[in-house]
């Protein structure tokens, strides 16, 4: 599972040991120290879920969390909101916002991871699956195999990674940028131009024998896996 977590702490201490132990567990992390910041995060590049601390300079926690869930792109993002505030109508009040879970600090590294697994499992299913399926096209992301139909279709390592990461987010529109940073990372400069060479080659093997095209260009925007049959 490499499920991208944006983690939002003003506390540096408590933010690199959170980022460690996400990490170590093979999440991919972004973060943000303060609430403009996150948004700032949130519109260029969406996670699969939020780590959303409570109390943050410029913008609450609770204010981002509210927008989040009033826009249309972002209103299904998972939030787990972090606090030191432990009374009963604080909790409430940040799960009547629109958060999934809460956890109250001091945590423990393991409950923490627990709960990120739990609301993956619960809303995201399809990120920590081993078998993702989308119209006629099946990746078993252990055994490293994807068919369409009964056809056994043969990808390269890149192909795979590119193909996996539209399965998990479906419909989804990414940049090519976006792709470049999810499916290559963050530390190694690629020209953009280099993700529509692997797309063609992942439409090729898609479409071997006909079938229908479902990776979608959008125009000045990017591609998505969008099925008109799905």
């Amino acid at each position: 599972m490499k499920a991208s977590i944006l983690l939002v702490e003003d506390d540096l201490n408590l933010l690199e040991m959170v980022r460690y132990n996400l990490e170590s567990e093979g999440f991919s992390v972004t973060v943000a120290t303060d609430g403009d910041e996150a948004l700032l995060c949130l519109r260029e590049n969406l996670p699969d879920l939020v780590l959303l601390d409570w109390m943050l300079p410029n913008v609450s926690g609770i204010e981002i969390c509210r927008q989040i869930r009033a826009k249309p792109q972002t209103m299904n993002l998972p939030v787990i909101m972090i606090t030191a505030r432990t009374e009963e109508d604080d909790q409430i009040r940040g799960l009547d916002t629109g958060a999934d879970d809460y956890i109250t600090k001091p945590f423990s590294p393991r409950e923490l991871i627990a709960r990120i697994k739990a609301v993956l499992r619960r809303i995201r299913p399809e990120i920590t699956a081993e078998v993702l399926t989308y119209a006629d096209i099946s990746m078993n992301t252990v055994e490293f195999r994807v068919s369409r139909g009964e056809r056994r279709i043969k990808l390269g390592p890149t192909e795979f990674k590119l193909l996996r990461h539209f399965m998990e987010h479906p419909t989804r529109v990414y940049s090519r940028e976006q792709l470049l940073d999810a499916v290559w990372g963050h530390d190694i400069y690629i020209e953009a131009r280099t993700v529509d060479v692997h797309i063609r080659r992942l439409r090729r093997a898609l479409c071997e024998d006909g079938e229908e095209d479902v990776i979608r260009t959008v125009r000045a925007a990017g591609y998505a896996l969008d099925s008109a049959k799905s």
